[in-house]
C-alpha cells in the first residue's frame, strides 16, 4: 500500500481548519446560546423561587393575620361575656337591693300602721279612762279632788334637789298652783303649811284652776315642775301603754 504524504498532509490541514470553523462559527455560538438559556433560565427559576418565597410570605403573613384575627375574636367574645355577666351581677344587686329597699319600706310602714293604731286604741283607752275617772270623781264628795294630793304633792317637793327647790316660790314671789277647781279657804290654808314645811320657809300661793288636771295639784317653778293629779298619772300609763304596744309590734 503507498501512502502519498502530501495528500495525506492536505487532508488533515483541511480537517484542522473545519474544526477551527466549527468552533468558531458553529460551537461557540450554540455554547453562548446554551448559555444564555441557561442564565435565562436560572434567572426564571430564581424569579419563581423568589415568587414562591413571596406567595409563601403572603401565606404566612395571611395565616398570622387570621390567627391575630382569631385570637382578637376570642378576646373580643371573652370580653364581651365578661361584660355581660358583670351586666348581669349589676343588674342582679340592682334588683336585690331594690327588693330590699322595698321590703324595708313595707316593713316600715307596716310598722308605723301598727305603731298609729296602737297608739289610737291607747288615746282610746286613755280617753275612757279619764272619761271613767271623772264620772267616779263626779259621785265622790269635791274635797276627794283636792283634800288627797296634799300631802303627796309636798312630799314629792321636800324630795327635789335643794337647788331646784329653791326655784319654787323664789325671792318673795307667790309660789305658782294649778288645781282642777278653785280652792276653799281650808283647802288653800293646808297647802300653804304643807309647802312651808317642804320648802322650809314660808310662801303665798298663786292658784289657778286647771280642769283638765281632773283631780290633784302641779306646781310650777323656776326650772321644774311637781305633777300630783290624775291627768299626770293617766299620761304616765298611757305613754308605758304605748311603748309596751310599740315592742309588741
Amino acid at each position: 500500500m503507498h501512502i502519498d504524504w502530501s495528500t495525506l498532509a492536505l487532508q488533515t490541514v483541511n480537517a484542522l481548519v473545519l474544526v477551527w470553523l466549527l468552533a468558531r462559527f458553529l460551537f461557540r455560538p450554540v455554547a453562548d446560546i446554551v448559555a444564555a438559556r441557561q442564565k435565562a433560565a436560572q434567572a426564571l427559576l430564581g424569579d419563581a423561587e423568589a415568587s414562591r418565597r413571596a406567595a409563601q410570605a403572603e401565606q404566612d403573613a395571611a395565616r398570622g393575620e387570621t390567627a391575630r384575627l382569631a385570637a382578637s375574636r376570642e378576646a373580643a367574645l371573652r370580653d364581651a361575656e365578661a361584660d355581660a355577666q358583670a351586666h348581669k351581677a349589676a343588674l342582679l344587686a340592682h334588683a336585690r337591693a331594690e327588693a330590699a329597699q322595698l321590703r324595708a319600706q313595707a316593713e316600715s310602714e307596716i310598722a308605723r300602721e301598727r305603731a298609729e293604731q296602737a297608739r289610737a286604741i291607747e288615746d282610746d283607752a286613755v280617753r275612757l279612762a279619764v272619761e271613767i275617772a271623772g264620772r267616779l270623781l263626779d259621785r265622790m264628795p269635791p274635797e276627794a279632788r283636792v283634800q288627797g294630793f296634799i300631802r303627796g304633792a309636798a312630799e314629792a317637793l321636800a324630795t327635789l334637789p335643794p337647788e331646784t327647790r329653791a326655784g319654787f316660790g323664789a325671792h318673795g314671789e307667790p309660789l305658782a298652783v294649778a288645781a282642777p277647781r278653785a280652792l276653799s279657804a281650808a283647802e288653800q290654808q293646808a297647802c300653804e303649811a304643807a309647802f312651808d314645811a317642804a320648802l322650809g320657809r314660808n310662801v303665798t300661793l298663786q292658784v289657778r284652776t286647771d280642769p283638765t288636771l281632773i283631780a290633784g295639784l302641779e306646781l310650777t317653778g323656776a326650772h321644774a315642775a311637781v305633777r300630783n293629779h290624775l291627768r299626770h298619772d293617766l299620761d304616765a300609763i298611757r305613754e308605758t301603754l304605748l311603748e309596751h304596744g310599740g315592742v309588741r309590734s
